[in-house]
């Protein structure tokens, strides 16, 4: 069986300042940090309703990041997109979300699966006709408040410590998968105490 290597990496979460901090922009944020290690600049594209940014791995591979701009339900229609322009396997697109079922501090790597109730990974899923990609999952946890406010709520500070590591992690975890396949990513990071 052949590596799964990323080619694409997705952030998922919603345009417009207001969201920015938000634990429904963790998507976001994660690949901000990743496309701030790799020195590569978010650039606005209409074709791709969303922010590219293209530079090389650290495996020396060329590699692409994409924040779609089409707040997080239609987030398909990017993903779709770029897909279809550089003609990408499902397999190769890596998406990056929040997770309220996992605890603050968790990551899962996985290779394919249901939406999970996530209404972006639902409109990917819808767009590109397929649950087989690889996704990674970051911990947002439950908290105490109604869903929507609490995904569209921002971090505690003690929280705000710990997803500082979780990005840091985040970031290693995807250059594992760009170096060593998916599946070597899941086997170190899936479970891993942060």
């Amino acid at each position: 069986m052949s590596l799964i290597i990323p080619q694409l990496i997705v952030g998922l979460g919603n345009p417009e300042s207001k969201y920015e901090r938000t634990r429904h922009n963790i998507g976001f944020t994660a690949v901000d940090r990743i496309a701030l290690k790799w020195h590569c600049s978010w650039q606005e594209s209409r074709r791709f309703s969303g922010l590219i940014a293209e530079g090389v791995a650290p495996n020396k591979n060329k590699i692409r990041l994409l924040k779609p701009l089409t707040y997080m339900n239609l987030s398909g229609q990017s993903v779709r997109a770029v897909i279809d322009w550089y003609k990408f396997c499902s397999d190769s697109v890596l998406v990056i979300y929040d997770d309220m079922d996992l605890s603050v501090g968790k990551l899962r790597m996985r290779l394919a699966g249901s939406d999970g109730g996530h209404n972006g990974m639902k409109s990917i899923i819808a767009h590109i006709g397929t649950q087989k990609f690889p996704r990674l999952r970051i911990g947002i946890g439950r908290g105490n408040r109604e869903s929507i406010n609490h995904v569209l709520g921002c971090f505690s500070q003690t929280e705000e410590a710990v997803i500082s590591r979780v990005l840091d992690e985040t970031v290693n975890c995807v250059e594992t998968s760009l170096f060593e396949g998916v599946e070597k990513a899941m086997s170190l990071y899936n479970g891993k105490v942060i």
